[in-house]
């Protein structure tokens, strides 16, 4: 067994996710995790750059920077508080951050800022970032790359297992017997219920669903929400704040709404989103992993618009739902220092399995 080191930092952008695991490519086990918030500022640039924002190729460059050095810190953290050193890790898979996603159109590409040779040189050990890329120069969408790694950790039970990550976009995968993996995106997932968060209380995200539950439904709201019409797009499909963005909420919001009724109401759009995916097949076991497990309210929805089916988070079935994404990221690690294909062409619709990721040495 290998030791690699998996970083996340996605579309909610609350911060960095890192652990450490051991893996034959065939059995993966987490080591240890641990975590750091973005500086606040740096924070509010890359939302800025995520919404469309103009930057300079001077701004761009230096948020590539400190992103790498960011990346290089939660790194030693991780090694310091897990007693490891950076001899004993084969390499890191870093997902970066992603800034535009544009996986249509006559030029499709997908951009994660995060400079991997920051990170090898400032660790001393391999990183391997740009995963994306490849998947899309073979006509794929590029995303989502996890299920992949969930066939890996979660595959070969005897009924339907779906598998959806609630992060800034809500993505599923499923995992039936005799059938290939099938996985994309389904929607927002926390990032408009974060946005407005930020709106009305002056917080990251509404903890416990606290604002959420102070509100009502608004019918004509959600269907307004609901019409949108990617939802209705066939799969492969991905998506970001490229499109689900603040001005995207803006549009579709009517005047003197109760900020609480909107926030229920973004809840319910994120929990019906899934829902209607999900129902498509038969009954079986959904399980959610992500930040989007520990809001009661998303639980409570999921569970009562699927009533034929057993709604948990990935922990019941072993599987820590904060560190998958990450976890998965130190697996396409392993496959691309083993020439091994990290993608799925059923999923994510490139021509061909591809090795994933480009490898910066520290030396």
């Amino acid at each position: 067994m290998e030791k690699y080191i998996g970083i996340m930092s996605g579309t909610s952008l609350d911060g960095i996710d890192a652990v450490l695991v051991a893996t034959d490519g065939e059995q993966v086990t987490l080591l240890a995790r641990t975590g750091s918030p973005f500086e606040p500022g740096l924070r509010r640039r890359l939302l800025a750059l995520a919404g469309g924002g103009a930057v300079t190729a001077r701004q761009w460059g230096e948020l590539d920077a400190e992103l790498g050095q960011a990346y290089a810190a939660v790194t030693l953290q991780l090694l310091h508080e897990s007693g490891h050193s950076a001899e004993h890790i084969r390499a890191i898979g870093c997902h970066g951050q992603t800034v535009w996603h544009q996986p249509a159109g006559p030029l499709p590409f997908s951009l994660q800022l995060g400079d991997g040779n920051r990170l090898a040189a400032g660790t001393g050990i391999i990183a391997i970032n740009d995963f994306r890329r490849k998947d899309m120069a073979l006509g794929g969408q590029g995303a989502p790359l996890v299920p992949a790694f969930h066939q890996r950790v979660l595959g070969g039970v005897d009924h339907v297992r779906i598998l959806v990550n609630i992060g800034g976009i809500a993505n599923i995968t499923v995992l039936a017997p005799d059938q290939p993996v099938l996985g994309f995106d389904v929607g927002p997932g926390n990032m408009l219920m974060d946005l407005w968060a930020r709106r009305h209380l002056g917080q990251p995200y509404d903890n416990n669903a606290a604002f959420a539950m102070q509100g009502r439904v608004d019918t004509a709201l959600l269907n307004r929400l609901l019409a949108e019409p990617w939802l209705a797009l066939p799969a492969p499909k991905s998506t970001g704040r490229e499109l689900f963005s603040e001005a995207w909420l803006n549009a579709r919001l009517p005047d003197g709404m109760a900020p609480a009724d909107v926030q229920a109401t973004l809840a319910e759009f994120t929990a019906t989103a899934i829902a209607n995916e999900v129902d498509k097949w038969s009954a079986g076991e959904l399980l959610v992993c992500g930040g989007g497990g520990h809001n009661p309210l998303l639980m409570q929805r999921l569970a009562a618009l699927l009533p034929n089916w057993r709604v948990d988070t990935c922990n019941s079935a072993g599987v820590d739902m904060d560190a998958m994404e990450a976890m998965a990221f130190a697996w396409l690690a392993h496959q691309a220092m083993h020439n091994l294909p990290g993608n799925l062409p059923e999923v994510t619709g490139a021509r061909r399995p591809a090795i994933l990721g480009a490898v910066h040495l520290p030396g």
